[in-house]
Formats: structure tokens, sequence, C-alpha cells
């Protein structure tokens, strides 16, 4: 078998064991089942009878595009507080003693982690429709739409599995993540329309890659768009701005993922 191979089939052991964890603590789903359903049902049904869009819509057709994105952002803390707990616990060293392709830990645990990011998907796309969400445009756009989804979730993945490996314990991961997540989503276009809020709020808002996610999505599914500002060129092209800014994630984090992942596990 050639090195590839092995890397593959390693990975693919790896990925096996981490979705193994699942299988034995069913609550390491909480965060892609059901807290992406309350978050749907509390804006949806508590929040959605007072956030009146610009030029009229459905609200609960706006606020899909922003469970989606939201949801996918917090996917930062699987891979984060799971790749700082190995460290912690030694279990990295234990598997490395093993003769294994170095770089299977890291592709093994990415690829569990999209497997439950599928998983958090197919429960939001439900809970949607129950609420009375719906695609208006053709197979081509909503395809693409979960496509640009899937790499946006794919570069968050590779940023958490950076967190984890320079944090110093799964607790600061936590800490970490909040309090970048947090004020990039709300402080976006995911639950109000941006033209609502203030000069400077709002100019971050739409330069937010948050922003561009949800503003393409939005647009792929045929949904209520309420654009911020005519002026804000991620605004006007919304899907090349959410590709630009998956592509340069990766193109970044990656690097710095395997070279943070290289100093860990240095002999």
């Amino acid at each position: 078998m050639s090195s590839i191979g092995y890397a593959v089939s390693d990975s693919l052991v790896l990925a096996r064991r981490n979705l193994s964890h699942v299988r034995q603590v069913p609550e390491r789903l909480i965060d892609v089942t059901i807290q992406p359903l309350m978050f749907v049902l509390l804006f949806a049904f508590v929040f959605g009878g007072a956030i009146p869009l610009p030029g009229g819509g459905d609200y609960h057709e706006f606020l899909m595009a922003g469970i989606f994105v939201q949801t996918l952002a917090f996917g930062i803390v699987g891979p984060a507080t799971g790749m700082a707990t190995d460290l912690a616990e030694g279990m990295l060293d234990r598997l490395l003693s093993l003769p294994m392709t170095r770089a299977a830990f890291v592709l093994g645990r990415i690829l569990a982690e999209m497997a439950t990011i599928v998983i958090a998907l197919c429960v939001m796309t439900v809970a949607g429709l129950i609420v009375g969400w719906t695609p208006h445009t053709g197979v081509l756009s909503v395809a693409a739409a979960y496509g640009l989804l899937l790499l946006f979730a794919f570069a968050i993945l590779w940023v958490g599995m950076c967190v984890g490996l320079v944090a110093r314990s799964a607790d600061a991961v936590t800490g970490i993540v909040f309090l970048v997540i947090f004020p990039l989503t709300f402080v976006a276009n995911a639950f109000v329309p941006a033209s609502t809020l203030p000069g400077v709020l709002r100019t971050f808002a739409d330069w937010n890659p948050i922003s561009a996610q949800v503003a393409a999505v939005r647009h792929l599914f045929g949904n209520p768009e309420a654009a911020s500002s005519a002026a804000a060129w991620p605004m006007q092209h919304p899907a090349v701005a959410a590709l630009l800014w998956s592509v340069a994630l990766l193109a970044v984090m990656i690097p710095l993922t395997l070279a943070a992942y290289r100093r860990r596990t240095r002999p």
C-alpha cells in the first residue's frame, strides 16, 4: 500500500474512533441537534413577531440562513475541545506511539466532525421546514447553498483544530471560542437586518464573514435578504464573498494547524 493509502486508512480508523465516542456518549451531539432546534424555535416563535423586515418578507425564511451559519460557526467548539482534551490526557502521545501516519490524527478528527456537521444540517433543514421555511430556487441553487455551508464548516473545523492545539486546556478553549464567535454571529445579519444596526456596527456587519455566508445562503435559497448597504461589496456579491472567506480561512488555517501540530508532537 502507498503512503497515501496508509494515510487514508489510518485517518478512517481514527475517524471511527472519534465517532464511537458519540455512540457511547450521545450527549456530544446536543450542540448539533438540540441546540440548533432550540434556536430555530426561540427566534421563530419568541422573537419573530417583533422583528420586521425592511421591504417585508417572512421572518422564518429570513431566519434559517442565520441559524445554519451560526450553528456551523459554533462547530469550532467540538474539534477544539476534543483536541485540547486528547493533548491534556496524553491520548495523542499514546496514539503516536503506534505505527501510524502522524497526520492521520488531525485528518481523522476532521472527518468525524464533518460527519456530525452533516447531521446538524439535516436536523436544521427539517426544523426549518416545520416552522415554515422553504427554498424558492432550483435544485442547483439549493445544492450550491449546502455546498457553501459545508465548505464554511470545513474551514471552521480547521480553525477549531488550531485553537485546540494552542490552548492550554479544554476550559480555555470554551472561553476563547465564545469570546470570538458570539460577537461575529450576533453583530451580523444572521438574526436581524444589518440596516437596523448603528453606523459602526453596520459597517462591521457588512464586512463580517458571517454576514457574507448568511447573505449568500439566503440568496441561493431565494429567501428574504434585506441587504443592509448597497455600498458594501460583500453584500452586493455575497456568494463570491462567502467563497473567498472560506478559501482564505483554509489557506491560512491549514498550514497554521499543521505547524502547531508538528510543534506539539515533536519528539
